[in-house]
C-alpha cells in the first residue's frame, strides 16, 4: 500500500485503496505522505481517527524515524473555528439575543460555562490548543458560550487577544507542516466551497473515505427556520439605525406562513408564497446587511456588531439560495428538529460528484482510502460517486496517462485483509423469518434475536435501523433474559456504553447508526452482531428519494445506484464490527430474508466481508454455544 501511495503521489495519479481493519492502513499512507516533496493533507470523518493518528500513530512513526535528519517530520491538527475555544468571547462576555453582552447563565449550566473558562484560561496559560476534544464535559449549548463560528470571529488583527487565539495558533503551526490532519467537512470548505482553510498543498489522503460523499453533502447544506431570521432581526436592531430589522422581523412572519401551508416533506414545486417568502427574505437581510455602519480605521472591535452582522449574512446567503430555486438542489421541509420550535427548510445539492471532479480532483492529486471501497466486488460504484469514471481507470501495469482537462486517470488497489474471514466469522441470514414490515419488529424477529442472545449468553452488538426498533428489542431481551446485562443506545453517552459492553461479557448493547461505524470491541466482547433489516434510505428521505430518481432520469438503475449502494456501504461497515483481530471468532446475523432472496441480494452480500455464509438457525445458535463456552 505504502508503494501504491507513493507511485500515486508521484505520477499525479488518483488512488483508491481497500484496506481491511488490521492492515495498519494509517502507516500505508503515513509514510509515502512524510517523503513526499510537498505538504500532504490527511482528512478524516471521525474524531476517533483524528485522535488515533494525532495521539498513537503519527507521535510513533516520527519516534521510529526522528534520527533521520533530512526528513520533515512536523505534523499539525487543523479543525474549524468552531471547535477551538474563542478567548475574546471568554474574556469580554457573549451577546444575548438582543445583542447585549452578558454574563455567564446561572444554575448548572452558568457552573459548566465557567468550568469551560477556567479550562480555556489553563490552557492559553500552558500555551496548549484549546480544542473542544479536550474539554471538560460539556454540551452543544455550553460550548457554544465559550466559542464563535468563523462569521463571527472578529478576526485576528481587531482582536485584543488575536495573538493568543488558539485557531489562529493552529493555522499557523499548520502553514510550516508536512503534514496537516484535518477533517472531511474542513477539506469540502476549502476545496469545493473554495473558502480557504487550510494552507497550500498539491495532495491529500481522504480517510473513511466511504463517508466522504455524505460530508461534502453536508458541508453544502442549508437550514433555515424562521426563528433564525427573527433572531437576526432582533439582533441587527440594535446595530441599524433604520426600519432595516423590523423589515427582516416582518419577513420572518411571512415565511412562518408559507412554511404553515406546505406539507413536510420534500418541495418539488416551489408555490408562489413560497417563491415571495423567500424572496422577502432575501431582500430584507440583504437591505439589512448594507445598513450596518461602516467601520472606520482605528474603532474598536464590536463583538455584538460582529455577530449580529454575521446572523443577518447567513440568513442572506442561504434565502438567495433558496429563491434561486436551482434544478441542482433538492429542497424540503423538515419538522424533525423541535429545538427549531416549528417547521424548517432544509437545502442539499442533488449530487456532489460534480463539485469533488471540478474542484478537488481537478487541482489535487487524490488517495482515497477506507475497509469499504468496493461494492459487490468492484470500486466502480464508490468511485463514480467520488466524481472519477470508471473509463479513467488506469489497468495493471500500464502508464497512466497525464491528468489534464476533462481527464482524471485512476487506480484501485484491494490491500486485501490479514483475517481469514472463512474461518473466523459466519455470515448468517435468517431466511425463514417474514420480510421486515413498516411495523417495527415482529414476533418471529423478537424470539429470533432472544434466541441468538440466549445462545451467545450476551456478547452482542444490536444494530439495528430506527431508536424505535433498538428500544422494543432491548425491552424484550430484558424480560425474558434478565440475567444479561441490557443496554441500549440513549441510555448513558456512547463511550459510558462501550465500555461497559467491554468490560462485561455478558452484555448486550442496542443502537442505530452511530454504532454501525464508531464502535471498535475486538475480543470475546462481541461474538454476535445483529442486524435487524437491510438498512436502505428511508422512502421517504428527500434528498436520497430525488437522486433515486435523478439516476433513474438519467438512464441508470436508480434503486442499485443510491440505495442499494448505500444499503451495501452499512452492511459492509456494520459487519466490520465483529472481526477486529486475527483471534476474533463469532456471527454476524441479518434478520432480513432479502438478503437471501432479492436479486440486488448478490450485490449487498459481495460487498461484506467473506464470512463462512448459512441459512440454518441451529447450526448458528450451536456455533454461539462453543463460542461461549456453553
Amino acid at each position: 500500500m505504502a508503494e501504491a501511495v507513493s507511485d500515486a503521489l508521484e505520477s499525479e495519479t488518483h488512488l483508491l485503496v481497500q484496506a481491511g481493519t488490521g492492515t495498519g492502513k494509517s502507516l500505508g499512507y503515513l509514510v509515502p505522505s512524510l517523503l513526499h516533496r510537498d505538504r500532504v493533507v490527511i482528512a478524516t470523518a471521525t474524531l476517533a481517527l483524528q485522535h488515533q493518528l494525532v495521539e498513537r500513530d503519527i507521535p510513533r512513526l516520527m519516534d521510529a524515524i526522528g534520527h533521520h535528519r533530512d526528513i520533515d517530520t512536523s505534523y499539525a491538527v487543523l479543525k474549524g473555528r468552531s471547535n477551538y475555544a474563542c478567548l475574546h468571547r471568554i474574556r469580554e462576555g457573549v451577546p444575548d439575543d438582543q445583542g447585549v453582552l452578558v454574563e455567564a447563565p446561572v444554575g448548572s449550566l452558568g457552573e459548566q460555562v465557567i468550568e469551560l473558562r477556567e479550562w480555556a484560561e489553563d490552557e492559553a496559560k500552558r500555551g496548549l490548543s484549546g480544542e473542544r476534544d479536550n474539554a471538560p464535559r460539556h454540551t452543544e449549548r455550553v460550548w457554544r458560550q465559550v466559542s464563535v463560528s468563523a462569521r463571527e470571529c472578529l478576526g485576528k488583527a481587531k482582536c485584543a487577544f488575536g495573538e493568543e487565539c488558539f485557531a489562529e495558533q493552529a493555522k499557523e503551526k499548520a502553514a510550516s507542516s508536512q503534514l496537516v490532519v484535518t477533517n472531511h467537512s474542513l477539506l469540502a470548505i476549502d476545496a469545493i466551497e473554495g473558502i480557504p482553510m487550510i494552507p497550500e498543498y498539491d495532495a491529500v489522503v481522504i480517510d473513511e473515505a466511504h463517508e466522504l460523499v455524505a460530508r461534502v453533502t453536508q458541508a453544502a447544506s442549508s437550514e433555515l427556520a424562521p426563528g433564525d431570521v427573527e433572531r437576526a432581526g432582533r439582533r441587527a436592531a440594535r446595530q441599524v439605525d433604520g426600519r432595516e430589522a423590523d423589515e427582516l422581523l416582518d419577513a420572518a412572519d411571512v415565511l412562518t406562513d408559507a412554511l404553515a401551508e406546505l406539507s413536510p416533506g420534500r418541495i418539488e414545486r416551489m408555490t408562489v408564497e413560497l417563491a415571495d417568502a423567500l424572496a422577502l427574505v432575501r431582500d430584507a437581510a440583504r437591505a439589512c446587511f448594507s445598513a450596518f455602519p461602516k467601520e472606520k480605521s482605528g474603532d474598536e472591535a464590536d463583538a455584538a456588531k460582529t455577530q449580529a452582522k454575521a446572523m443577518v449574512g447567513d440568513v442572506l446567503a442561504v434565502a438567495e439560495r433558496m429563491a434561486a430555486d436551482l434544478e441542482s438542489d433538492v429542497l424540503w421541509r423538515n419538522d424533525r428538529l423541535p429545538q427549531h420550535g416549528g417547521p424548517q427548510l432544509c437545502l442539499a445539492p442533488l449530487q456532489v460528484w460534480g463539485q469533488i471532479r471540478d474542484k478537488l480532483l481537478a487541482d489535487k492529486t487524490v488517495v482515497f482510502t477506507s475497509a469499504t471501497l468496493m461494492l459487490g466486488g468492484d470500486f466502480g460504484a464508490v468511485a463514480s460517486s467520488l466524481g472519477l469514471k470508471p473509463t479513467e481507470r488506469v489497468p495493471d501495469g500500464a502508464e497512466p496517462p497525464p491528468r489534464g482537462e476533462g481527464v482524471q486517470p485512476w487506480r484501485g488497489f484491494d490491500v486485501g485483509s490479514p483475517f481469514d474471514y472463512g474461518k473466523q466469522g459466519i455470515l448468517y441470514v435468517a431466511k425463514h423469518l417474514p420480510p421486515p414490515g413498516r411495523d417495527g419488529l415482529v414476533k418471529a424477529q423478537l424470539d429470533e434475536i432472544v434466541d441468538l442472545i440466549d445462545a451467545a449468553d450476551g456478547r452482542t452488538l444490536g444494530l439495528f435501523s430506527s431508536r424505535r426498533a433498538a428500544e422494543a428489542a432491548a425491552e424484550e431481551v430484558r424480560a425474558r433474559l434478565p440475567h444479561l446485562t441490557t443496554l441500549a443506545q440513549g441510555d448513558a453517552q456512547l463511550p459510558e456504553l462501550a465500555k461497559q459492553f467491554v468490560e462485561d461479557p455478558h452484555t448486550v448493547l442496542f443502537g442505530t447508526l452511530s454504532l454501525w461505524q464508531g464502535l471498535d470491541v475486538p475480543g470475546d466482547t462481541c461474538t454476535l452482531v445483529l442486524i435487524d433489516r437491510i438498512p436502505f434510505p428511508r422512502p421517504d428521505d428527500p434528498l436520497m428519494s430525488a437522486r433515486q430518481k435523478a439516476a433513474d432520469k438519467a438512464g441508470a438503475n436508480g434503486f442499485m445506484s443510491v440505495a442499494a449502494t448505500h444499503a451495501a456501504l452499512l452492511m459492509a461497515q456494520g459487519a466490520g464490527r465483529l472481526i477486529r483481530t486475527s483471534s476474533d471468532r463469532g456471527v454476524v446475523a441479518v434478520l432480513d430474508p432479502r438478503l437471501a432472496t432479492a436479486r440486488y441480494g448478490g450485490f449487498l452480500r459481495a460487498s461484506l466481508p467473506p464470512m463462512w455464509p448459512t441459512v440454518d438457525p441451529q447450526m448458528v445458535r450451536a456455533a454461539l454455544k462453543r463460542l461461549a463456552g456453553n
